[in-house]
């Protein structure tokens, strides 16, 4: 076991993955090892931020590192760009060229939640570059970006959030573009409707499912929310009769059509 040499001592206090042993000899002098011996402690070392090299911005909430990983930005929601099998949404062009040249010349830094990869294996991240910018909330809080929060992943949802209303109050971004304005919800049943909306309504009843609540707004008409979720919300009978505007991405099934509900950000009472 022998004593390490200062440097090599820092390379190992750097290095993520190792481990740092020390023991003092028979004089009080102190030693050093990646290796540990009878009487050794364990140095507990202080984590480092570890950047890396975005290679690809996919559009505006989606990288690729020179690693390979593909890295969703979570809790956030860019506007689509055209390719091959999806249509390009107003404002996504926008988002992706501005995310490009946050990226400029800088490494990122990720940082997690509860959950580490959505559905489709992508990782899910909040990403901060060398100048301590959390891009994350830019795109937000510059309305190039919605918030969009999934439970249990609330480690800085307060803080989009409140970027989301700056965004919203200054009309900056989407929250000034005709295209996002809210809709009647009614206007689900006349006209078909692209991506993330704003729908406006009045919920009359509750329907209860082994795994759902609806809001139920007409016959047709629900905003669904998983039961995993309800703790998240208030009591969903306060939602009964009040103009509420509901954030998402509709969907629709034979002639009923609905918008899933994930966290109570999505569900903004109007009077």
């Amino acid at each position: 076991m022998s004593r390490i040499l200062p440097l090599l001592l820092l390379f190992l206090m750097t290095a993520a993955s190792a481990a740092v042993f020390q023991w003092y000899d028979d004089e009080g002098r102190i030693h050093y090892s990646d290796r540990t011996r009878p009487g050794a402690a364990k140095v507990r070392l202080a984590p480092e931020f570890v950047y890396t090299e975005v290679e690809y911005v996919y559009d505006g909430d989606t990288v690729k590192l020179r690693d390979g990983r593909k890295v969703r930005l979570l809790n956030i929601n860019a506007p689509e760009i055209e390719h091959e099998r999806k249509r390009g949404e107003p404002g996504g062009q926008a988002a992706k060229e501005r995310l490009r040249s946050l990226l400029s010349g800088q490494k990122v830094r990720l940082e997690f939640d509860v959950e580490r990869r959505d559905k489709y294996g992508r990782t899910l991240a909040y990403l901060f570059t060398e100048r301590h910018l959390h891009l994350n909330e830019v795109l937000v809080r510059e309305g190039l970006a919605i918030a969009n929060i999934h439970p249990p992943n609330l480690k800085y949802a307060e803080l989009l959030l409140t970027a989301q209303a700056d965004a919203e109050r200054e009309k900056r971004g989407i929250w000034g573009m005709p295209e996002y304005a809210p809709k009647p919800m009614e206007i689900l049943r006349r006209k078909r409707l692209y991506g993330w909306q704003r729908l406006v309504g009045i919920p009359h009843s509750l329907k209860q499912g082994r795994k759902y609540v609806r809001l139920r707004f007409s016959k047709e008409l629900y905003v669904t929310i998983p039961r995993a979720n309800l703790k998240w919300f208030p009591d969903l009978e306060g939602y009964l009769g009040r103009r509420l505007e509901i954030r998402g991405w509709p969907s629709r099934r034979g002639r009923v059509y609905s918008v899933l509900v994930r966290h109570p950000s999505a569900l903004v009472v109007l009077d």
